[in-house]
Order: structure tokens, then sequence, then C-alpha cells
């Protein structure tokens, strides 16, 4: 079996331009593809994860990846999904923000010499001349076309500005450039991304009269289509200090049943034999295949260490042996703590609610806990004298932070 076969075993290949030619690329090792990674965050989360996946099977396969740096394109960003606009960031944002993708991808791909390369759009689109590109790159797109486009449909609804709407053009011009400067001959994406990339692959044919390929994986969706990776508190990072791996490791212990096993096949690199195996099983051994999942993942973005730390701490709370020294923990400063914190602030401090308002609710429902006990009461006011045995703020049945103090 090559890669692409496996690719359509595990359910990932969503659409794409020439199945046979691009089938005979990736099994041959001559691909030279890409994926874009606009920096809109200082890091990485779970909606890149299936991205970073496929190119280290690919990577693996004897293909050449292609990491895109969206440093001009994150300037306007993508409209794809979105009811409303982003945010607009500024150049240093954007460049820090690059900075740390950098770091977090070098877990996944090889950039040594001759097998991925990093590349930045920022140093052809930033210094751009509106009239050469418009000349250049305008004659070739149809607006009735583009219109048409499902990753403008959301936004016509309520507004769609110019400024998203030239995204279009801009990520079809990368793909040009990216064939003229390094030879890059595919382009790989989320399904969502499927209009945007035939403008590139367009492009390159109206301009140069080459061919060039685009494929797109499946998305990430819960059994009632919605994206994964967010939670009540945000956002599943890929970066430690943003999402703890323990908080990680239980993201993943936590899926819904019906949603394991296409966590399994679309993210991790478990043979499909031991996959299949794992869909017979049901009740208590349904939750030994969550618990793969979650290592395995966890293993992947943050490395064995931590992955037995999570699993250690989860098994260690579950079981009711109190707190683990690798559970996650807060500390107090002397001003949080010393005239004491109520349970509020505490909640939000700790990550384990996103606001006050949030964590009210979370009150009220009876979900909260202190060092065992149930708190009921929206004012309870915790003294410094509480946090000397290091107690767990639990939320739920299965978020805990330890709260410590200095």
């Amino acid at each position: 079996m090559g890669v692409y076969e496996e690719l359509q075993d595990r359910g990932l290949i969503a659409q794409v331009t020439d199945e046979k030619e691009v089938r005979e690329m990736v099994n041959s090792g001559k691909a030279i593809f890409y994926i874009g990674f606009d920096p809109t965050a200082d890091s990485l989360h779970v909606g890149h994860f299936m991205a970073l996946c496929l190119m280290k099977r690919l990577q693996m396969a004897g293909n050449r990846p292609i990491a895109l740096m969206g440093g001009g394109t994150g300037m306007i960003g993508d409209p794809s999904g979105r009811t409303d606009l982003r945010k607009v960031l500024t150049v240093e944002e954007i460049d820090h923000n690059i900075a740390c993708f950098k770091e977090q991808m070098s877990r996944f791909i090889d950039f040594s010499e001759g097998k991925a390369i990093l590349v930045n759009n920022g140093d052809w689109l930033r210094n751009l001349n509106l009239m050469e590109f418009l000349r250049e790159a305008g004659p070739h797109f149809s607006v009735n076309e583009m219109l048409r486009a499902r990753c403008y449909v959301n936004r016509l609804a309520n507004g769609l500005s110019f400024l998203e709407f030239s995204y279009m053009l801009m990520q079809g011009y990368d793909f040009y450039r990216l064939y003229e400067d390094y030879g890059c001959n595919m382009e790989f994406g989320g399904d969502d991304q499927w209009s945007n990339m035939l403008a590139g692959t367009e492009l390159i044919r109206k301009k140069l009269g080459k061919d060039a390929h685009a494929m797109t994986i499946t998305l990430l969706t819960n059994k009632e289509g919605k994206k994964m990776g967010k939670t009540a508190s945000g956002a599943v990072w890929l970066d430690p200090k943003k999402t703890s791996p323990y908080d990680f490791y239980q993201y993943w212990r936590n899926v819904d049943d019906a949603d394991v096993g296409k966590c399994l096949r679309l993210l991790t690199f478990i043979p499909m034999d031991e996959i299949r195996e794992m869909d017979k099983w049901e009740g208590a051994e349904l939750n030994k295949a969550k618990a793969v999942l979650a290592f395995h993942l966890t293993e992947l973005v943050h490395g064995t260490e931590e992955a037995k730390k999570a699993e250690e701490a989860a098994k260690s709370l579950f079981a009711g042996a109190g707190a683990s020294a690798n559970v996650p923990s807060y500390t107090l400063s002397k001003e949080e703590y010393e005239g004491g914190v109520d349970v509020l602030t505490l909640l939000v401090l700790t990550g384990l609610a996103p606001s006050k308002g949030e964590a009210r609710r979370n009150v009220q429902q009876g979900g909260v806990s202190f060092a065992g006990e149930k708190v009921t009461d929206i004012g309870r006011v915790f003294r410094p004298e509480e946090f000397s045995g290091e107690p767990l703020l639990q939320k739920g049945k299965k978020s805990f932070v330890k709260v410590l103090y200095c």
C-alpha cells in the first residue's frame, strides 16, 4: 500500500484535482507540496494538527514539504468558514507568531538540508506593487466565479469586505510564486480551502501553461459536524504554556464515543489493522481506546515523558488517589491571595473558566469543588490558610488544578 492508499484508507482525502496524477506523484515521492499557515496567534492549535500530521506522513514517504508562513496573507485574514471579520494584526505581531510556529513545527517536520522548506509569503506580498499585481494576476480571476466560491458564502451574508475578497487572489498568487521559485507542484489543505487552492492551479495553468495539483483533507469535526479543538475556555493549543500537556491529554481522553475511531484514523500513526480492532471495542474497552488516543497525540506534541506524566496524573485523580505532582497547578501571588480570593476569580485565574460569567454558571450548576468539598456560594472567599495543603480546585468531573501559593 502506497501513502496515497493509506490516506484513503484513513478517510483523510476529501477532494483532489487529478487523482491518477496525484496518486503517482505522492507514492513515488515526487511531490513538492505546500500547506499554508496564517499566523493569527502565537501558537499552533488542534485545527493545524491534521495538516502537520499530513506533512509528516508525506515527508516520511519521500516527498518534500513546504511550510508556507502567511506573513503577507496573515495581514488580511482568511474569510473561509467565518461569519465575522478577523482581527487585523500588526506586522510585529505576525512576525512574532511566525517565530513561534517555526519552533513548534520542528517537532513534526524535518527541516534539515533537502528535507523541507520554510517560506514566508510576506517576502513577496508585503512589497508587492498594486498596479503590477493587478495587471499580472487580475485578468486571470473571474469575479463571478469568485462570488460563487464556498469560502465567501458566510461572509457575503454579513458583508464581505474588499480586504477579505482579495484573499483568494493572494493565495492563488502564493502557489504561482512557489511553483516558479521552488518547483512546488502541489498544494494540500483543509476541505474549506478548495476554492482558494483551485485559484492557484488555474493561475499557474493560465500564466505558465503548466499543470499543478491540489488535494484537500477531511476537516476534523465531531459527530454534530462542528470543528474539534475547542473547549469552554477556548482553543486547544499545541504550546504547553497555553494548554498544558495534562489538559491536552484530557481533551482527547474525553472525546465523544462516536468520535474515537475517526480521531484515531485521522490523527494518529497507529496502523490501521490495530485501529480496526479497536473499532470493535465497547464499554470499558472504548475508554481504553480513548486513553490510547490521548497518549499517542500527547506524545506526538509534547514527547513521551510529558505523555506519561499526563497519563499518570489522570489515573491518580480518577482512582481517588488524591493530588498528583503531574496535575496542572496554579501558583497564587501574594497580591492575589493575601486578603482572600473569591471562587469566581480563582476559577478564572486557574484557567478552569474563561470568564466570571462562565464561572458563576459553573458554581450555580453545582460543578465546582475545592479540596473535595462542593462550592455552592458564588460569593465564597478562600483565605490564605486554605491553600496550605495544595488543594485541588475541580470543575466538572474531569478538570482539575492544584492551587499553590507563594
